[in-house]
């Protein structure tokens, strides 16, 4: 008789600027168990940021992978940069390896929007997912499969601001609600126009501040559903493809 595999039990672990995150999934992206969350340590580096993960790993014992959204760029587990955490420190860190190490499990570790992305979309055409919250992430998907990821918070969207500068956190509390709602219009303007995209999903803490009327291919989402990508990930064909380095183009 052939030994059946077992069961997959995912550990889902969403690192943000103010908190970290973490659940136990099925294979179908269904909690096993309550959400646990901590403070995200200060100064928010590696050494720190993995002994936080051990300790909001502990109680949950019964899981035989382990899937991370990390708040940055992110290859083959590997974090390249991490602009609102302690960003030098983070340069090639191989945050998957030194997870498995430390509990035991094999780990996966993709750019947090990426993770949030599986969880939501519905995997059907060209899809949008973005995340408004201490910085701006983003993350596309043609028919529920993850495209290389580029790094929009940090590219311009004003002659002297990025995205995560004229949106983020910070601006939110400087500019106020109202300010911040229209640049968020503004922002969407911009995006519908890059991606002619089918549908766009909105989750993070700030998406609840949104006050315009939103599109009818336009959905909120919660940091709940995001979080349930991590059962995705596991999936053979859900690592999404690196993109092509610049040393490579001639």
């Amino acid at each position: 008789m052939s030994k059946t595999s077992p069961q997959l039990k995912v550990l889902s672990i969403d690192i943000g600027g103010s908190h970290i995150k973490a659940t136990v999934l099925d294979s179908n992206g269904s909690l096993l168990v309550d959400y646990s969350k901590i403070e995200t340590p200060q100064p928010a580096n590696p050494d720190n940021v993995v002994k936080a993960i051990k300790k909001l790993a502990k109680p949950f014992t019964d899981y035989n992978k382990i899937s991370v959204g990390f708040p940055g760029y992110v290859r083959d587990s590997i974090v390249k940069t991490a602009p609102n955490l302690d960003n030098a420190a983070w340069a090639d860190f191989n945050l998957g390896k030194k997870l498995e190490e430390e509990l035991g499990k094999p780990a996966r570790v993709v750019n947090d929007a990426d993770m949030q992305g599986l969880g939501v979309v519905s995997g059907k055409g060209l899809e949008l997912v973005l995340t408004l919250g201490t910085g701006f992430g983003t993350a596309v998907l043609l028919d529920g499969k993850l495209l290389p990821h580029l790094e929009i918070g940090q590219s311009p969207i004003t002659r002297h601001n990025s995205y995560d500068a004229y949106i983020g956190d910070k601006a939110f509390d400087i500019a106020g609600k109202k300010k911040w709602n229209e640049r968020m219009e503004k922002v969407l303007k911009v995006l519908k126009t890059l991606f002619n995209y089918d549908y766009l999903y909105i989750g993070g803490g700030n998406a609840r501040e949104l006050t315009f009327k939103l599109d009818d291919n336009v959905k909120l989402v919660t940091n709940q559903d995001g979080i349930k990508g991590g059962a995705r990930l596991w999936s053979t064909d859900q690592v999404p493809a690196p993109a092509v380095p610049s040393s490579t183009i001639k």
